[in-house]
């Protein structure tokens, strides 16, 4: 009986879809995080009787066949992108950026990574890093004597230094994005990097040509919404249950066809 493996790979499925839902909840309060949605397909179909086949020497087509599918896959578990809500912190690193863009990150090994967890600090020599201590793009470093620091919408950097009057500008933020998003890789540590699927960086300066603006002191929560999350929860759990039923329905025929044997 092909039903008992087709719910075999119905319960696969919805347990792939049940960690994906548990994952996001997980990660609910990561900053910037984005959630993530599985996307399943149908496998191979098994035709008895074929549609549009001829039927007669007259020339009639089958109008209807006989297809009988072998269950169930896993096609991709894919991000998506929406903005999450703001949250204010009135620390001078926190930066958000409101639309579109990634700041670019260099890890040790020299290579970029992409990120729009803007929960900045600084390093022993000033420098403007990750949590991590990874460098963010382009570096710019804050003087040990600044006594106050401005991010603009522009990400300009302005420094008020002790003993000057004029204000000091120390570098500018830099944005990129990517013709699609969902294709970028997901490595961990609020990280993303570059794919053939998503497409190389397009380099932009904030709040010009479509980029999204540096607001200072915010940082960008994550898109979970629990109540969504829990309700998707509870419908890959009936799924579970019903291909359960699936196996035992199947298992009892199997009984029979065995006792009547």
């Amino acid at each position: 009986m092909q039903s008992l493996h087709t719910a075999a790979t119905g319960m696969q499925a919805a347990t792939t879809n049940i960690d994906v839902i548990a994952n996001n909840l997980a990660n609910q309060n990561t900053t910037a995080y984005k959630r993530k949605r599985a996307e399943f397909q149908d496998l191979l179909y098994v035709h008895d009787k074929r549609v549009g086949t001829q039927t007669s020497d007259a020339g009639t087509i089958r109008p209807t066949g006989i297809q009988i599918g072998l269950g169930v896959s896993t096609a991709a578990v894919y991000s998506i992108a929406e903005q999450g809500a703001f949250e204010q912190t009135s620390n001078p690193f926190d930066l958000a950026i409101n639309g579109k863009g990634y700041f670019r990150v260099t890890l040790p090994d020299g290579t970029e990574a992409y990120t729009r967890a803007g929960a900045f600090q600084v390093n022993g020599d000033g420098e403007i890093v990750t949590a991590d201590g990874y460098t963010v793009s382009p570096g710019i470093t804050i003087p040990d004597n600044s006594s106050s620091v401005t991010v603009n919408n522009s990400g300009e950097v302005i420094v008020t230094i002790a003993g000057q009057t004029a204000p000091s500008n120390q570098g500018q933020f830099e944005l990129v994005r990517f013709i699609n998003e969902a294709g970028l890789e997901s490595v961990g540590q609020n990280l993303m990097i570059e794919t053939e699927a998503s497409g190389p960086p397009t380099d932009g300066t904030p709040n010009e040509d479509g980029f999204g603006a540096i607001t200072q002191g915010w940082l960008e929560g994550s898109n979970v919404i629990p109540v969504t999350e829990l309700t998707n929860m509870i419908k890959a759990q009936r799924a579970f249950e019903m291909n359960i039923k699936v196996m035992e329905a199947t298992d009892e025929s199997m009984q029979t066809l065995n006792q009547a044997a």
